[in-house]
């Protein structure tokens, strides 16, 4: 770890201004001025370093960010960073220097001079009255808090405790808090709801017994729950905004050492965050010059949120918090294990979800039925789709017209026109419970759907009831699936679509009829994992009325096939796509999908036991 933060820092050095307080990447395209920016750049890889200091590590190019902090801050330098205002990016990047005073002083506070460090203090003693976001941005003062009592700088804690009892009221039990007044029950909770928790508790745990101890204790629970969202190799499923950040998805891991919550074994903790790394290492983040780009699995600029500028994927160094502990700590001495073995289905009603895993945890699905967001891009593909996977990531759209731009991986879409479509975007009056998710949602005023998703790993059930008052195009898409290598067989028809190849297996099935299967060829550049994507998918017509759709889908790692490799000539060759069956030496029959009396049965069965269910017999 201490060679991983050195390795994504250095390539960072030649990119720094002539005073050091600015680190330019390239275009800033993000909504805020091009000296947050920079700003941003500069302080985030503090997320590493200060732990990399604290813990012995060492590092041969402390003296840009120490001459950084000194004419950044200066009101009288060309190269200050500005007051920090209300609800500004600056005040974001206060909480990693915050961080570096309290773990690092005597690389970042103790060589500066006097007025160096007057200057210094005074502009974070002035961001201190600056307004945050009501969300995690409330713990942005009390990071820099933190940094202030390290190197003995007054200041009225007053405001600082008023803001963590506003933190604490987003408490929704069982270890989650939601990210502010919002449906968002994101990476968030980890990353920043939990992870600046854990930080306030090891810093500030003499003082503040009580806060640390409810901090602590939510953690732990909340670990219980988060566990699910990995898969055996690491990958965490992709799943909300700010995914950019990458590894810092694995950050809480480190923040429960940090803090001494022992909530799971070490050895299972450890592992959680290693596994995760590595997985991350063989992922092509990284430009030519070794610096992390913009994008999830690859650099995809389309995927950024409006905040992110070239510095903002440096927020996952944050997952080097443990760093920051002795040797002999227990994390770093217990022995990695393995991932452990987990239920095939947790239901998490606080965050409206339900992970289902498969094949001894290679593949983890999250089914989504209350989140949504869409001041974010893409928000309604980042939140409201109806299932999340490790293995085949999502996609976000690339136009407005089409399957192929609109990349409608496991959502319901609707058209009034067959060209513009509408898939869920803001779903309410949502609950989850027993494997069982339920929610609403009004594409148009006068279409209504409610949707249950059935966890029943490996398939999960999709029903929807459809009320419309105007004649409908529907298309349901299932998991995007790398079209790259060839696949080993596909197949389209009458109720189904289906591509089994080295990318993994996919099946759709419609339990009720009435819809015909394709594979639609997404646009490139749409899905977070794959490059190059088909979507296996149900389209069919409705009239105005009331309908009942139901179908199941099936994802896995799949099989090497019969050659044990990808095969030759690529996906959608024009002999492939002219064919309804395409098999190669076929290894046996498709996988069977849940007989719909089995779903109605488990309808009724979830009605009666007061939930919402399906009206009649199902």
């Amino acid at each position: 770890m201490r060679r991983l933060v050195r390795e994504l820092t250095e390539p960072l050095i030649p990119h720094f201004s002539a005073g050091r307080a600015r680190l330019r990447l390239g275009a800033n395209t993000a909504h805020h001025d091009d000296v947050a920016a920079e700003l941003e750049a500069f302080a985030r890889p503090l997320w590493g370093l200060a732990p990399l200091a604290a813990g012995g590590g060492e590092f041969a190019h402390w003296d840009p960010w120490r001459r950084g902090l000194a004419t950044g801050t200066d009101p009288g330098d060309p190269e200050f960073w500005g007051p920090v205002g209300d609800t500004d990016q600056r005040l974001v990047e206060t909480a990693a220097i915050g961080l570096a005073l309290a773990l690092a002083p005597e690389e970042v506070w103790d060589p500066l001079t006097g007025r160096e460090r007057d200057t210094l203090a005074a502009w974070l003693l002035a961001a201190l009255d600056a307004r945050p976001v009501d969300n995690n941005w409330q713990f942005f003062p009390v990071m820099v808090g933190s940094g202030l009592d390290r190197v003995g700088v007054a200041f009225d804690r007053g405001p600082n405790a008023a803001r963590l009892d506003r933190l604490e009221s987003f408490d929704l039990g069982g270890g989650w808090y939601s990210d502010g007044p919002t449906e968002q029950r994101d990476y968030y909770v980890p990353f920043a709801m939990h992870y600046y928790g854990l930080i306030y508790a090891r810093l500030a745990g003499d003082r503040d017994p009580g806060r640390a101890g409810r901090f602590r204790e939510r953690a732990a629970a909340f670990a219980e729950d988060f566990q699910h969202w990995f898969a055996a190799d690491g990958a965490a499923v992709p799943y909300g905004r700010s995914l950019t950040y990458r590894f810092a998805q694995g950050a809480f891991w480190g923040a429960l050492a940090f803090a001494g919550v022992e909530a799971l074994p070490w050895s299972v903790i450890k592992g959680h965050l290693m596994r995760h790394l590595r997985w991350w290492l063989d992922r092509p983040i990284r430009d030519t010059g070794g610096l992390l780009t913009i994008g999830y699995g690859y650099a995809q600029p389309m995927l950024a949120e409006q905040y992110n500028a070239p510095g903002s994927p440096y927020w996952s160094m944050k997952a080097f918090l443990p760093l920051a502990l002795p040797a002999g700590h227990p994390f770093w001495v217990a022995e990695e294990r393995e991932a452990p073995g987990l239920a095939p289905v947790s239901t998490q009603p606080q965050a409206g979800a339900a992970l289902m895993r498969d094949e001894g945890g290679r593949h983890v699905v999250l089914l989504s039925a209350r989140q949504h967001h869409n001041w974010v891009r893409h928000g309604a593909a980042k939140y409201a789709k109806f299932a999340y996977s490790t293995l085949f990531g999502f996609s976000v759209p690339a136009g407005s017209w089409g399957l192929e731009q609109g990349a409608f991986d496991n959502t319901l879409a609707l058209s009034d026109d067959g060209g513009h479509w509408r898939p869920c975007e803001v779903p309410g009056d949502s609950s989850a419970s027993d494997g069982v998710l339920h929610t609403h949602w009004t594409p148009w005023p006068d279409v209504e759907v409610e949707t249950w998703l059935l966890a029943l790993a490996p398939w999960h059930v999709r029903v929807h009831r459809v009320r419309s008052g105007r004649a409908l195009h529907v298309a349901e898409g299932a998991f995007a699936v790398d079209r790259d290598p060839a696949p080993h067989r596909t197949g389209t028809g009458p109720g189904h679509a289906r591509i089994d190849s080295p990318a993994g297996l996919c099946v759709i099935e419609d339990l009720r009829g009435g819809r015909a299967g394709e594979l639609v060829r997404a646009l490139p550049g749409t899905n977070v994992l794959a490059r190059r994507t088909v979507i296996p998918t149900l389209v069919g017509g409705l009239g105005p009325g009331e309908h009942l759709l139901a179908c199941a889908v099936l994802g896995s790692a799949g099989s090497p096939g019969p050659s044990g490799g990808p095969g030759s000539g690529g996906f959608g060759s024009p002999e492939t796509e002219a064919e309804t069956e395409t098999e190669t030496e076929s290894p046996g029959a498709w996988p069977a999908p849940p007989a719909w009396e089995t779903v109605g049965a488990l309808l009724r069965a979830f009605r009666e036991r007061g939930h919402p269910g399906l009206p009649g017999d199902g």
